[in-house]
């Protein structure tokens, strides 16, 4: 796994330049967290493959990529996101959206709700209590926690402005909080909800095989 944002943003550029190790290294360092936040999309039984899908693109289109380790989370994630929205309108189903949380920005609390809820959550159970939340308050809150985006960059994902995301990851805490406080002992919910994405290694696929494969798949 690579250790910090430096590392990340070397081994995306030695992938642009073909290097199948820097590929794989870039993939387990990101996948993880990936998956967790596709799981919050499209549910469980079809987070491998929309992951996979998402991972075709980024393979496809990675030579084209500018930027650090931040913006390549951020681009990944809007890919991620837009095979998961192919994927449930190809399904015939809609994500459960809640209001738009743009609304809420001028009513955001003075002090950082979002960080008391970091104090008050268990863990262990947060994937169930994710999946409660109204959709922009659940990809707010993996995007900014699990996937580790900033405000900034989570808001590109989301098509929205930062300060609609920041109230819609505050709002998304606070309610788990409430959740997690009727339903057990409070806990910490920063390593909970980042559990999201503390899934089982996956075997980096091969950049060439990957690309191969990407040639035969509609064009994304």
């Amino acid at each position: 796994m690579l250790g910090d944002d430096a590392e990340l943003t070397a081994a995306v550029l030695r992938a642009q330049d073909g290097d199948e190790e820097a590929f794989r290294a870039v993939y387990r360092a990101v996948h993880p967290r990936l998956l967790g936040y596709v799981r919050t999309l499209v549910g469980e039984p079809d987070t491998e493959d929309v992951a996979s899908e998402a991972w075709l693109q980024i393979a496809r289109d990675l030579e084209r990529f500018t930027g650090d380790a931040d913006r390549f989370r951020g681009w990944a994630a809007r890919i991620a996101r837009n095979r998961a929205l192919d994927h449930i309108r190809m399904r015939g189903r809609r994500p459960a959206v809640g209001g738009d949380e743009s609304e809420l920005i001028s009513h955001a609390a003075a002090s950082d709700t979002a960080d008391e809820a970091m104090e008050a959550l268990g863990t262990g159970r947060t994937m169930a209590l994710i999946a409660q939340l109204p959709q922009d308050q659940a990809e707010a809150v993996v995007l900014r926690v699990v996937v580790g985006l900033d405000a900034k960059s989570a808001a590109q994902t989301l098509g929205k402005r930062p300060g609609a995301v920041r109230t819609a990851a505050h709002r998304g805490l606070k309610r788990l909080a409430e959740l997690l406080g009727a339903d057990g002992p409070p806990g910490d919910v920063t390593q909970d909800v980042e559990e999201l994405g503390a899934v089982p290694s996956q075997r980096a696929p091969e950049r060439g095989v990957t690309q191969s494969r990407a040639r035969t798949q509609k064009d994304m």
